[in-house]
């Protein structure tokens, strides 16, 4: 079964510096059928504006992977990290008994678009940890890229949760296949151009539930980004 959430459907607010997308409820959004899938509990898709961002605050127990679609993004933490994430790097912080960030668009004249992911974590209580790796187009072109993984299999970053996540960068006609495992379930973004799951139409913004399928075929119709879950 695979069932569609269209792009129009999401939560949305426009802070001015910030605009912002939600596939499932996130703070003043809150949808009583979007509360998450398996594991995977926020997808933001986050326009910031030229000089804005997030001020500093908090995260406990959440796994939280930003992965950057256009501009770039500046990162501080209270465990001392400081970084730069332009698309093609996958950050992964699991924030675990407590840990403290922020998030500023450093360009003067470009926004950033990005999309801010929370997984929850296999147990509360981990210690704060964080990992950054770049990955290059040619490994995401035409086929689908582990970039996150719980043994950090392939260089993916780790994810402390039974997930694993696949990108793919898909030119119009090019098809990508995944198999699921028995009793594992997906969840497909698509983060840009449009693309068909199973011969289900998708475009920029839409995502896509699965549960009782064995084979993902995901075949695109434009230039196109996706993002695939593959979930416990």
């Amino acid at each position: 079964m695979i069932t569609r959430r269209p792009s129009h459907e999401r939560g949305h607010a426009n802070h001015g510096w910030l605009d912002t997308y939600h596939t499932f409820s996130f703070a003043g959004y809150h949808n009583p059928l979007h509360m998450g899938f398996r594991h995977l509990r926020v997808i933001n898709e986050d326009r910031v504006q030229p000089g804005s961002g997030f001020d500093t605050h908090s995260h406990h127990d959440m796994e939280i992977i930003t992965y950057v679609l256009e501009g770039s993004l500046e990162h501080r933490d209270s465990m001392g990290n400081q970084s730069i994430i332009v698309p093609g790097d996958v950050q992964r912080m699991s924030a675990g008994t407590g840990v403290a960030h922020s998030e500023y668009n450093p360009s003067h004249t470009e926004p950033v678009h990005l999309l801010q992911i929370w997984i929850l974590p296999e147990r509360k209580g981990l210690s704060p940890s964080y990992q950054q790796r770049a990955f290059q187009p040619e490994e995401k072109r035409g086929s689908l890229r582990v970039v996150a993984s719980r043994d950090g299999r392939d260089g993916s970053v780790t994810v402390h949760q039974d997930v694993e996540l696949f990108a793919a960068l898909l030119e119009p006609g090019e098809q990508a296949t995944h198999r699921l495992l028995p009793d594992r379930h997906a969840w497909l973004q698509v983060a840009g151009g449009a693309a068909a799951l199973n011969g289900i139409p998708l475009r920029s913004g839409d995502g896509a539930a699965v549960s009782g399928e064995d084979r993902l075929e995901i075949a695109a119709s434009e230039r196109s980004e996706v993002l695939l879950f593959d979930l416990a």
